[in-house]
Order: C-alpha cells, then structure tokens, then sequence
C-alpha cells in the first residue's frame, strides 16, 4: 500500500489539534493520567524536570536544557508557547520535532484518546494542550531522551506536565497572571504553582513575594518537599569572562546569561536546578554546565533582528514581564513600540509601564481569538494611548511601525509572544520574497 505524503499526514495532526482549541483551557489531571496509562506511561521512560513560574520558566527550561546536552546527555524539552511553529514545543537534543516525527506522535495520542472516548473512561478528547503534552511524552519516549525538561502551561498543580514525577522542580516566580484560572492574589497563584513539589525532593525557588514565599513554604511543610533558595547563600562575581556564580555546593565559571538583568536571574535558578538534579541522581557534568548554559538561545526574549530600523522582540506579556523590559529599554536607543495583547491581560498595567517610554505607540492585533482589538487596548489603556495609532492587521502595523521610527531608532515589539511569533512569520515571508 502506498505511504501518503508527509504533508498529508502532517495535517491530520494539524488538523487534530485545531479541533481541540475551541475547548480552551482545562484544569485536572483525569484525563491526562487515563491518556499516559492507554500509552503505555511514556512519561515514566525517562528523568523529568518541571518547571512552573509566572515569568521566566521558558527561559529556566532553555538553560537547563543547553546544559543538560552540553553535560553530554540526550536531553528533551517542552515549552509553550510556540513563536511561529508548532513543531517548536517539542525538540530534542535542541532540535524541533521533524514534520513525520509530530504527525506519529499525534497520530498516537488520538487513537489512545479515541479508544478512551469509546470505552467512556474519558467524557471527550483531550485539550490542545493535553493532546500536545502526551504527545512530547510520546517523542521523547521513542528518541530515548536520558532526561525531559518540562515547562509548566499554567499554575501546576492541575497542569498537564504535573503527571510526570519530576526528579527536582522549579518555581521561578510568583507574579499576578492568568487570574481568571489561577486566582486574584498572589497567594493563591502561588498555592496553585505549589503543586509541582514532590515529598523528599528538591524545589528550587526564585524571588518570590512575601505572601507567595510564605504559601510555598506551607505547601512544602505539608508535601514533604525541601525548598532551594535560589539566591541562597549565592554570591555573583562580574568578571572579564562573564559572570562567576558561586553557590553554596559549586562555583560555575564563564556564565553568560541572554540579555537582560533579569536573565541573571532565570540564570541562577537554571544552575541551582541543574545541581539539585544532579543531586538527585542525574549525570550533570556540572563544569559543563555553565559552557552550555551560555550558548543558549531563546528567540522571542529580547531577541534582536538586524534592519532599518532594527527590531527588538520581547513576548512581555504581563505587568511584571513589562518591567523587566522597560528596565532593558532605559539603556537602549530611542523606539517605536508595536504592542499588542491578549484581552484577559492587565493593559492598564502593561501600558501605564511601556507607552510613556515609546517615541510613538502603534496598537495592532495578533491573529487569535483572545487577542484585544487595538481599539479596546487604547481604551483600557487611557490616556498614555491617547496619541497611539491604531492598526489591526500587523502585516500593516509593522510597516507603519518602521516607518514612525526616526534615524537612530528601533521598533520595540512586545505584549505577546503570540504577536512577537506573527511578526517572525512576516520577516520570514519577507526574506523568502526577497
């Protein structure tokens, strides 16, 4: 029998996937410990590490990644979410899942879930998001990863990647998100992320708020789970050759974070991680780790394209995430900022923080449903929008930005990894005409 073309099986997984969006966000893990028992538990296969946190556990999940392989380790990685490609959540040894790769994967996850739906031990297919997790479990089984590094979606506790039993954990930050899912405070966002603890082993733990500090703790006390300051007893050295971080177990050399203070930051719960995982039993090469850590790349996150005028992408998606770019951009050169947003954001916040620094503000729309239309985005904002152009298709809104931006200056696009991931895809498109 003939084999169909790769496209053709590509878009059953695409297509799969797609009917399971408009199912939206689920919390609860019923139907994603039914789906790994119909497969066989391919995430028990391999070694996990999980990463949860408001902010910066994509950029955690990148650094352990890039040192786990450079520690000589076949490493799997799980991210969300995707710039421009699907294929781009799921990647071993630092590579995205190849197109027939995907569509077995998927293919795999579907018929596990149909046979659930027939046998009514699930009310219906997977989420989206479900689907995607079992289905990097599936890869990862199949390329033999020694370990997977696994970002939290959102919170923890009830989160798809909590079904894993991770050897150490992460909780990066603690920040005021997703509030409608995960609560209105920071002390109920931070009992909900809580949940990737694990009775006698270790989780590493960022800055955190007060309030949010005090309920890990709690939730550590009651799970058994041993806490990590990240900054514990940790001392930063600048040097000529990159950072020197010295922790209380190791001195790591030559460390080199991506751009922005706050990587610092991400940089040293990635370390921490690494040694608690080594710790745990996992062969890290700490020496290595730092190399490794340092070629990391991380696209979206400050992220620079060459032009005139030059871009700067940066998926702030959040009050928090705003700061940390507008401290980033009181040293750059003037900019124009192309922002856009989901609605079930703070826009004020994340205005009231950007807009005053813009030369010029152009308001455009990434192509999603929960996508705020520049129109309510200007509204919400008030008055620092009062002078922002409006422009809903960001094909134009780009052009437009470029265009607004003086000799000397740069496009600053942020708001959404969703409209930095649309604007990759235009500058794609743009250099295949060229």
């Amino acid at each position: 029998m003939p084999t169909r073309p790769v496209a053709a099986r590509r878009s059953r997984a695409n297509a799969y996937l797609a009917s399971r969006v408009r199912f939206g966000i689920k919390f609860g893990l019923e139907t994603m410990r039914a789906l790994c028992a119909e497969l066989g538990h391919p995430e028990r296969s391999f070694a996990t590490l999980l990463v949860a946190g408001t902010n910066g556990k994509g950029s955690v999940a990148a650094y352990v990644d890039a040192a786990l392989r450079a520690s000589g380790l076949a490493v799997g990685r799980y991210t969300s979410p995707h710039l421009v490609r699907v294929n781009e959540r799921i990647a071993v040894g630092g590579r995205d899942v190849g197109r027939a790769a995907f569509e077995s994967a998927v293919g795999r996850v579907r018929a596990a879930a149909a046979r659930l739906v027939r046998a009514r031990t699930i009310p219906a297919h997977p989420t989206y998001f479900e689907a995607l997790t079992a289905a990097a479990f599936v890869h990862f089984r199949r390329a033999r990863v020694d370990v997977a590094v696994l970002e939290v979606g959102m919170g923890g506790r009830l989160d798809a990647t909590n079904v894993a039993e991770p050897l150490a954990s992460a909780i990066v930050s603690v920040e005021k998100d997703h509030e409608a899912f995960l609560g209105t405070t920071l002390a109920a966002i931070a009992r909900e992320k809580a949940g990737v603890l694990r009775r006698g082993r270790a989780t590493v733990v960022g800055s955190l708020a007060s309030e949010a500090q005090a309920v890990v703790e709690t939730e550590a006390a009651a799970a058994g789970a041993r806490l990590v300051q990240a900054r514990g007893g940790v001392r930063v050295v600048s040097a000529g050759e990159g950072l020197t971080i010295e922790t209380p177990g190791f001195t790591h050399h030559g460390v080199h974070p991506l751009a922005g203070a706050h990587q610092r930051e991400n940089a040293i719960v990635a370390l921490r991680l690494l040694e608690a995982a080594q710790a745990a039993g996992l062969a890290v090469d700490l020496p290595a780790a730092a190399e490794g850590l340092s070629r990391t790349r991380w696209p979206g996150r400050l992220e620079r394209v060459a032009g005139r005028p030059p871009l700067l992408l940066d998926g702030a998606h959040n009050p928090s995430a705003a700061r940390a770019l507008a401290a980033h951009l009181a040293g750059e050169p003037p900019f124009v900022l192309l922002f856009g947003v989901m609605a079930d954001k703070d826009v004020e916040a994340m205005a009231a923080v950007l807009f005053p620094l813009a030369r010029e503000v152009v308001l455009t729309r990434a192509p999603i449903d929960r996508a705020a239309r520049p129109a309510d985005i200007a509204r919400r904002a008030g008055e620092v929008a009062s002078g922002a152009r409006q422009e809903e298709d960001p094909r134009l809104a780009l052009a437009l930005a470029r265009r607004l931006a003086p000799a000397g200056a740069e496009v600053v696009v942020a708001g959404s990894l969703y409209l930095v991931g649309e604007v990759k895809k235009i500058l794609r498109t743009k250099k295949r005409r060229a």
